[in-house]
């Protein structure tokens, strides 16, 4: 009896040490691979990036005089003065590095809303915070005088803000709250509005008219990089704190109950999460005017690649609209034999089709 009291215990003994193993081998294997996939997401931001500076490249080269690529490369590294170097240095590279912050700023703001109300449809434009800052900017300028972004950019900050509450509160309204499709077809009401609004006011001035209809439209052309100076510490204020959000944002997604029960405070992630929203959106409309559907179509492609990991989706997103916003502009310059289409009628076309499939989706289709 000793004996066979004794084989159980060692053949017991043995049960628990192969289970141990076979848990260490799981948790090892599990960790390889996690591991591998950080590695390749992050090697799939760093070509994101390499593609982000060709479209530069290419912004810079392409217009209504083309400049080979080797000019533009010994351009960047020192200015010899020539005719080329001047349209380099005066008119393409500010149009591209307003391109390449616009779009990190109008992308990242999108991630940012989609994840932080959980609604595949939010967007600057469609929920009208990107019209709530062009006519804040308009007002600015017709009635106060203001002329250049460092005089109206609170106006659009204040715009921005004072817009996604409200759509959030028309949204909102009713039985069964904030749904995707509400909170869209609200900001769309709003958009509407708002842009009915502007386009009433500006008519009663032709001057102002004038001088505000193309950026009323959404375009980088005839900007400098005065414009650029004057908004860009928003810009990264923007910019980083929507990628410091991005763990707690990842608790978010699981509910607001779940989240609390992790330790996340709500209420400061989400007064965070509207500050940044308020300071790329502002910036980017004062910038370069109302830019739709970037906002919208970029997370999508990025949660298609890097999953739901809003660690990974911001930043991605950032890029992708860089890229996007970039080529957009380019391809606007020689899409017409002669002129160019503005950047925001570029996107315009590409993401309106973008956001109809979204909208005829089953799942989002409940209201």
């Amino acid at each position: 009896m000793s004996l066979d009291r004794h084989s159980t215990a060692v053949a017991g003994d043995s049960g628990h040490a192969d289970d141990s193993s076979v848990a260490a081998s799981a948790l090892d294997l599990r960790t390889r691979v996690h591991g591998r996939t950080h590695a390749m997401r992050a090697l799939g931001l760093l070509l994101a990036l390499a593609v982000l500076a060709l479209c530069v490249m290419l912004s810079i080269a392409v217009g209504a005089k083309s400049i080979p690529l080797p000019t533009v490369w010994g351009a960047l590294w020192g200015s010899e003065g020539s005719y080329e170097h001047s349209v380099i240095y005066e008119l393409r590279v500010p149009r591209a590095v307003l391109g390449v912050f616009v779009g990190a700023a109008l992308g990242l703001a999108g991630a940012l809303m989609q994840a932080l109300t959980r609604n595949p449809l939010a967007e600057p434009g469609i929920l009208g915070v990107n019209q709530g800052a062009a006519a804040a900017v308009v007002i600015a300028i017709i009635g106060l005088g203001m002329t250049s972004p460092d005089e109206y950019v609170w106006f659009a900050f204040a715009g921005a803000g004072i817009t996604a509450l409200l759509v959030y509160a028309l949204g909102s309204r009713g039985r069964s709250g904030a749904t995707p499709v509400r909170l869209a077809l609200a900001g769309t009401a709003v958009a509407a509005l708002l842009q009915g609004l502007i386009y009433s006011v500006i008519a009663l001035d032709s001057f102002t008219f004038d001088r505000i209809r193309f950026w009323q439209v959404g375009a980088l052309a005839g900007r400098d990089l005065d414009v650029f100076v004057k908004v860009w510490p928003f810009l990264v204020v923007g910019l980083i704190t929507a990628l410091l959000l991005a763990p707690a944002l990842n608790a978010v997604a699981l509910g607001d109950d779940l989240a609390a029960a992790l330790g996340a405070r709500i209420s400061v992630i989400r007064a965070l999460s509207a500050l940044s929203i308020m300071l790329l959106c502002g910036a980017a409309t004062a910038t370069a005017g109302p830019i739709w559907f970037v906002g919208l179509i970029v997370p999508h492609v990025a949660r298609a690649i890097v999953g739901p990991d809003q660690r990974w989706v911001l930043p991605y997103s950032a890029v992708f609209a860089a890229i996007l916003l970039t080529c957009a502009d380019t391809l606007g310059r020689v899409v017409l034999p002669s002129g160019e289409l503005e950047v925001g009628i570029v996107t315009a076309f590409i993401g309106a089709p973008v956001f109809i499939a979204l909208v005829r989706a089953r799942r989002m289709a409940q209201v």
